[in-house]
C-alpha cells in the first residue's frame, strides 16, 4: 500500500551506488542523492527511488486555437484543450513561459486531476485535441501518456508541444501516445544551445529526424528568431539546408518573432523584415509550407498549395476566413497537401 503522499515512481532511471540514482528520461542524466530534485525541479530522489512530484496537478487549462500551438495544417481550424505542470530540461534565457518553466512542483495549487477528467472535458468543450504544452511535456511524461491513453479511448487527439530534448528509449514510448507534435528549434549552433538555452543541438536534431522517418506523428517546427543571436543570414542558410536535406519539403516550419523577456530584457523584438527574410530563404530550398508568427503577416499566415500556387487556407491572426480544401487536396488544382485535416473546415 502506497505511503500516504508517496509521490508516483517514474519511469525513466537508474539506481547507481548507495542512494543515488541517475535519470534516463533527457539527455541532462541527472545524478541525484536522497532528496536531491532534478533540473527540470519535478522529478527527484526520494528514499532511493525517482519520484514524480507534480504528477496530477496541472498550472493550469486554457482552449486555444490550434494555429496558436503552432499548428497550421494539424486540424487546421479547431480548438484545443492546453495545459501544463511545472519545471522544464531546458534554461532559456529568453523563455517566454518561464513564470511555469522555472516553477517548482510545490507551486502547484489544486488536487491532482484524472486523465479521464481532462478527456472528458475536451470532448464536452468541442476540442478536437489536447496539447501538453506551457512547460516542456517531457518533464511530465509520465502524465502525458496518461492522459493520452485517456484521450485516444474518448477519440480527442493528443498534441506535444516540445523542446525535443530526450533520450531514445522514452522518446520513443512518449511520441507512440502523441497525434501531433511541434518542435522548437530554437537555433543552428552549438554555442547557441549551450549558453542561451543550457542544452546541446544533437539530440534535438536526432528527435526531428526520428519523428519525421520513424513514426507517423504530424511534426511542425518552430523556430523564434532572436536578433543578434540566431538570425543570421550565415545560421539560417546552414539551418534551411539541413532541414530540406533531413526534413523534406513537406514538414511546415514556423519562423516566429521575439519579444524581450526574462533575462532578454534588452533585446529588441524581431522585425517583421528579419521573419519574411528566413521564411523566403526556407522557400528558396524548396520547403512548401513556411510561416511567419508572432506578427500581422498575411501572406506568412497563409497555407499555399505547393503546385498551383493559389491560398487553400487563408488566416488573419489565429482566424481562418477562407478554406479551399477538399479531402486533403487544393480545391483550385487538386494537388495534395499535406496534414491532417476533416473533410470539412473545423470549426
Amino acid at each position: 500500500m502506497k505511503a500516504p503522499g508517496l509521490r508516483p515512481e517514474a519511469r525513466w532511471w537508474s539506481p547507481l551506488s548507495g542512494d543515488r540514482i541517475v535519470c534516463t528520461l533527457c539527455p541532462r542524466g541527472c545524478k541525484l542523492r536522497d532528496g536531491q530534485d532534478g533540473f527540470c525541479s519535478v522529478r527527484g530522489n526520494r528514499g532511493g527511488t525517482m519520484r514524480l512530484l507534480a504528477h496530477g496537478r496541472s498550472s493550469g487549462f486554457c482552449i486555444d486555437p490550434i494555429e496558436k500551438k503552432p499548428l497550421a495544417q494539424f486540424l487546421p481550424g479547431s480548438r484545443v484543450l492546453s495545459f501544463g505542470t511545472a519545471g522544464c530540461n531546458l534554461a532559456c534565457r529568453f523563455c517566454q513561459n518561464w513564470r511555469i518553466s522555472r516553477a517548482r512542483a510545490e507551486m502547484l495549487d489544486g488536487e491532482p486531476v484524472a486523465p479521464e477528467w481532462i478527456a472528458a472535458e475536451a470532448v464536452r468543450l468541442g476540442c478536437r485535441s489536447v496539447a501538453f504544452t506551457y512547460n516542456d511535456p517531457v518533464v511530465f511524461a509520465e502524465q502525458a501518456l496518461e492522459v493520452a491513453a485517456a484521450c485516444r479511448a474518448a477519440r480527442v487527439r493528443t498534441v506535444a508541444v516540445t523542446a525535443g530534448y530526450i533520450c531514445p528509449e522514452p522518446r520513443a514510448e512518449f511520441f507512440a501516445g502523441m497525434d501531433a507534435a511541434n518542435v522548437d528549434l530554437k537555433g543552428f549552433c552549438e554555442e547557441f544551445y549551450r549558453r542561451q538555452c543550457g542544452a546541446r543541438l544533437g539530440p534535438v536534431l536526432e528527435t526531428l529526424e526520428y519523428l519525421h522517418r520513424q513514426t507517423r506523428v504530424w511534426l511542425e517546427v518552430t523556430t523564434l528568431l532572436i536578433p543578434g543571436l540566431n538570425d543570421s543570414l550565415a545560421e539560417l542558410d546552414r539551418a534551411t539546408d539541413w532541414f530540406a536535406a533531413h526534413l523534406g519539403a513537406e514538414v511546415p516550419w514556423h519562423f516566429s518573432a521575439f519579444h524581450p523577456d526574462y533575462h532578454m530584457l534588452d533585446i529588441p523584438p524581431t522585425a517583421p523584415e528579419s521573419l519574411a527574410r528566413a521564411r523566403h530563404l526556407a522557400l528558396s530550398k524548396g520547403l512548401h509550407y513556411v510561416y511567419t508568427g508572432n506578427v500581422r503577416d498575411l501572406d506568412g499566415g497563409r497555407t499555399w498549395c505547393p503546385q498551383c500556387g493559389r491560398c487553400v487556407i487563408d488566416r488573419d491572426g489565429y482566424r481562418l476566413t477562407e478554406w479551399h480544401l477538399r479531402a486533403g487536396r487544393c480545391g483550385f488544382c487538386g494537388g495534395e497537401i499535406a496534414g491532417v485535416f476533416e473533410e470539412e473546415r473545423a470549426g
